[in-house]
């Protein structure tokens, strides 16, 4: 049964914000890449490191598994925190091959998406948020991706308790709506969108366009 509190917070997202258009690539390996560099960053640092690797002509899985990984950390390194995040490209290059033909996404896009997240979820480097970010946006997986502004958000709104782990609140969110990629995609930017502009670590509640749902101003969110 689909949740009458998560459907209006929806809606009044949707009213004030509009299509959010996410996620910016030209293709899923594009995707895959962004959702990689984009840990612990900005997506302008990201813009421009996958600018230098489409510069370089790098920016395919043969290209990345051929590239010395000094080189490719140089690549990335306005993504910040380029050595690890070159060797987790490495990572996920070495997992495509090994379970794609030739580096194919096509094949691995047919695994089943619980089988796709078990297998992405063994990638030194991707978390939970990661692999349904990349089955979401690359692999157009009707999987809700949790960051820490939804768990702040819906723990401000009292949907949540605030000891809810990953699985936990990924679980409430896909039973209390229908199982749409294209929900889940707009849902999860409208969220991001708000934590940045009201739902603050300290809250900015006057204006926000869930002012009028029941919400408690507590430091545990």
């Amino acid at each position: 049964m689909y949740s009458a509190a998560l459907m209006e917070i929806y809606r009044l997202l949707d009213d004030r914000y509009g299509p959010q258009h996410w996620w910016p690539g030209d293709s899923p390996f594009e995707i895959i890449t962004g959702a990689i560099l984009t840990q612990n960053t900005n997506w302008l640092n990201v813009e421009k490191a996958i600018s230098n690797l489409k510069d370089a002509g790098l920016l395919d899985p043969v290209g990345l598994l051929q590239v010395d990984i000094d080189r490719l950390a140089g690549l990335i390194r306005p993504a910040g925190y380029f050595n690890i995040k070159a060797r987790r490209l490495k990572s996920f290059i070495e997992w495509l091959f090994a379970n794609g033909r030739r580096g194919s996404i096509d094949r691995v896009a047919e695994m089943p998406t619980d089988s796709l997240r078990e297998s992405l979820l063994q990638i030194n480097g991707i978390g939970p948020e990661t692999a349904d970010s990349i089955l979401l946006y690359a692999f157009d997986r009707p999987v809700f991706v949790v960051d820490a502004y939804t768990c702040r958000i819906m723990g401000r709104h009292r949907l949540l308790e605030p000891d809810a782990d990953y699985e936990q609140v990924r679980e409430f969110l896909e039973s209390g709506t229908a199982a749409d990629t294209t929900l889940f995609n707009e849902y999860h930017a409208l969220l991001v969108r708000l934590g940045k502009e009201y739902c603050r670590p300290k809250p900015k509640c006057a204006g926000c366009p869930l002012e009028s749902l029941p919400h408690d101003i507590c430091e545990e969110f």
